[in-house]
């Protein structure tokens, strides 16, 4: 048996290896700080530069149109004003907007409020908003929901190509096609009670039909639900395919709409490349050849650089092509990577184009710088002729007071100009 002084000893010799191995690895500072100063709170960090002021170049009110004040004598409201922005550094000169384009804010309209949840509730989607169309507060927010307008935009909010004008969202595989939406668009419409709609797509250049029969389907939809609704559809031009342009001439739609956009000279550098002037009015020839009875429709934008004698030129070839209606508006640049406004067309020269085109023979004709495509003064005059006709025809044997209401409407649009 060993002794208890051996066993000490072979403890003591791994213990004191441990020691000294911990002792030998300890890791030391190269230089050790002295006086270091301790980080005061009151110290803070350098703050970059900013050039943000808390005052503005103008008032709030200068942008809203003001009912109170004085109107302007013409030669001051149609003078352009110019406002120098940015740091002095890089000032620029920018163009301040007409007084004819201020438009009231929407957003504190209750009934604009409740189409807006009306839509989302349904999934829905709507170009006024997409396209942010200046008009959305007069269409939206009438005192009366039924008395509304909104263009409804089918096969979602992503579109095929890119127009330089476009605000609308592009993708070269948008998402597919919803099933449901014909259901539910018609099911919203019925709804609201209205006496007219409008319902346009994006271009669906992935599909085989452009979406022609998703459109179609729509449109029977609608009138099986409510036959006495007046339907005009504003479509692509479906890439060119004619057989696709006469599914949904026939869909039992009212009025086939389809959008030259601008003079044919600038289509090229306004449109997507792959449409074309020609295109389009083969497009409108075709719906006019596939139901006699149907209005056509296009629309024109101004300030682009077109010339008038090009604006004649394409006034001219829609009335060869058959074209009933055309609306004039202003070119209304969405954002700075979208093309920009080369002129601000006054309201005299719309109501001069207006006349001429009315004297080639349209039979409606709405020109105004808030004027677009779907616009609810020349949507009204065109339900006024189609309920007309089909009283003449016996369709229908009396007029409603909502006619009435229209009549007055067309009347107003007339004198106004719009």
């Amino acid at each position: 048996m060993a002794s208890p002084s051996a066993s000490i000893s072979r403890i003591r010799a791994p213990l004191h290896r441990a020691i000294s191995s911990s002792l030998s690895t300890t890791r030391s500072y190269a230089t050790v700080p002295t006086n270091t100063p301790e980080p005061s709170s009151s110290t803070k960090p350098a703050r970059r530069p900013t050039y943000f002021k808390d005052t503005a170049i103008a008032s709030f009110d200068e942008f809203l149109p003001n009912s109170s004040s004085e109107p302007l004598a013409p030669t001051d409201a149609f003078q352009l004003r110019t406002a120098e922005v940015g740091p002095a550094s890089n000032r620029r000169t920018i163009t301040r907007l007409p007084e004819w384009l201020k438009t009231p804010i929407p957003a504190g309209n209750a009934n604009y409020k409740k189409i807006k949840q009306d839509l989302r509730g349904l999934n829905l989607h709507t170009v006024c908003e997409e396209a942010r169309c200046p008009n959305i507060s007069e269409c939206w927010g009438g005192s009366n929901k039924n008395a509304a307008t909104a263009t409804i935009m089918l096969m979602g909010d992503t579109c095929t190509r890119g127009c330089r004008f476009c605000s609308v969202k592009t993708n070269r595989a948008p998402p597919p096609l919803d099933p449901h939406e014909p259901e539910h668009v018609a099911e919203a419409l019925a709804r609201w009670g209205l006496g007219y709609v409008v319902l346009t797509s994006v271009n669906r250049d992935d599909l085989a039909d452009g979406g022609a029969r998703h459109f179609a389907e729509t449109i029977r939809k609608i009138k099986a639900k409510k036959p006495s609704l007046l339907v005009e559809a504003l479509t692509s031009d479906f890439y060119g395919e004619m057989d696709s342009v006469q599914v949904v001439a026939e869909s039992g739609l009212d009025v086939y709409a389809h959008n030259v956009e601008t003079v044919e000279a600038l289509t090229p550098y306004v449109r997507d490349r792959r449409a074309t002037f020609r295109r389009s009015l083969q497009v409108l020839e075709r719906a006019k050849a596939s139901k006699g009875s149907v209005i056509t429709k296009t629309s024109l934008m101004l300030g682009l650089g077109e010339q008038e004698h090009e604006i004649m030129d394409a006034l001219k070839a829609l009335r060869g092509s058959g074209v009933d209606v055309v609306t004039f508006g202003q070119y209304m640049r969405p954002t700075k990577r979208h093309l920009k406004v080369e002129k601000y067309v006054t309201p005299e020269e719309f109501e001069m184009w207006r006349q001429r085109a009315l004297e080639m023979g349209f039979m409606y004709v709405a020109s105004g710088p808030l004027v677009r495509s779907s616009y609810k003064a020349g949507e009204a005059f065109i339900e006024n002729v189609l309920r007309k006709r089909a009283g003449e025809t016996g369709a229908a044997t009396d007029i409603s007071s909502k006619l009435g209401e229209t009549v007055a409407l067309g009347e107003t649009a007339k004198t106004e100009g719009v």
